[in-house]
């Protein structure tokens, strides 16, 4: 009964509550993977959409939550980067808006134009877990539930690639 009850689906989630509690959370993962433009809107959007089809095959036995719906993301995001290779660099967050200086604004363009530059030479399973940790906020045990590493291996993963990113800056 236990293991039955386990694979219900996610009837009783209330969508409401989930689409606003993580609807940042998985654009800014996009955002960051891909940079600003449209497409972050559609993708986000595309997840959300895929979730909802996809409610009946929910299993907590198997995973959390927000872990099932960013594994969704992740799978979304990795049809994308397939369907238009070759893929333009991490440009992440020209267009926040903010109240600065035009001259602050200017700097902080150029700093994201240039971690941009620096994270698109990262390999690609390094700049995955860049956006999820920085893009979507994730904590190290959920990151490594979406990719399968130990905690302990992705702390020390993004430990590696900040330092590298920072000796290169």
């Amino acid at each position: 009964m236990a293991n039955a009850r386990s694979r219900e689906p996610a009837d009783k989630v209330d969508w409401d509550a989930v689409y606003a509690d993580q609807l940042p959370r998985i654009y800014n993962y996009f955002r960051f993977r891909l940079g600003g433009g449209a497409e972050v809107e559609d993708l986000t959007a595309r997840t959300f959409e895929k979730a909802w089809s996809a409610r009946a095959r929910y299993r907590r036995d198997l995973a959390g939550f927000s872990t099932w719906l960013f594994r969704i993301a992740q799978n979304v995001g990795i049809d994308y980067l397939r369907s238009r290779r070759p893929h333009a660099p991490l440009d992440a967050a020209v267009d926040l808006a903010a109240e600065i200086t035009p001259e602050l604004e200017a700097v902080r363009d150029s700093d994201l134009s240039r971690l941009g530059r620096l994270t698109a030479r990262l390999p690609e399973r390094e700049q995955e877990l860049i956006a999820l940790k920085y893009g979507a906020a994730l904590n190290n045990r959920e990151i490594a539930r979406l990719t399968g590493l130990s905690e302990s291996n992705v702390g020390t993963s993004l430990y590696r690639i900040v330092q590298t990113l920072r000796s290169q800056w």
